[in-house]
């Protein structure tokens, strides 16, 4: 498996069709959110494997929340995704952020957990799905 880091402008070609093979066909996420303005102010990561074809993706935004995490079937399961959470928190931690926050779908929240990150709040709806936010420190 190798994994890119690297601006919207690098990643775009391989990470936006990840994300609507996720979010728009599989969940059902309206297109018209999938994609945001703050996809400029990010950084990507994207996973590929062996063959060098992409899997996964994630990003992480100026304020170091973690968000837009998608495995394409063929990927989960794999640690591919973990792969790319953990790209993303060296990306913050080299950025000198002192904690990164998501919002997870519920039920991926063992997977977060998995990763250091820590439940907070109540659970609310975005997107249609139930999500928690959830907290890991990187200091």
């Amino acid at each position: 498996m190798n994994i890119t880091v690297g601006n919207w402008e690098t990643q775009r070609a391989h990470a936006q069709p990840i994300r609507f093979e996720v979010f728009v066909d599989e969940q059902k996420v309206p297109a018209e959110i999938e994609l945001d303005e703050m996809d400029a102010l990010c950084i990507h990561a994207v996973a590929y494997d062996e063959a060098g074809q992409p899997l996964a993706t994630g990003r992480l935004l100026p304020d170091g929340h973690i968000g837009r995490m998608a495995v394409r079937r063929a990927g989960r399961g794999q640690g591919v995704g973990g792969a790319v959470l953990q790209a993303l928190i060296q990306a913050a931690r080299e950025r000198g952020d002192r904690e990164v926050v998501l919002n997870a779908q519920t039920h991926a929240a063992p997977f977060y957990a998995r990763h250091g990150f820590v439940r907070e709040g109540e659970e609310f709806m975005e997107a249609g799905i139930p999500h928690i936010t959830m907290r890991a420190s990187l200091v």
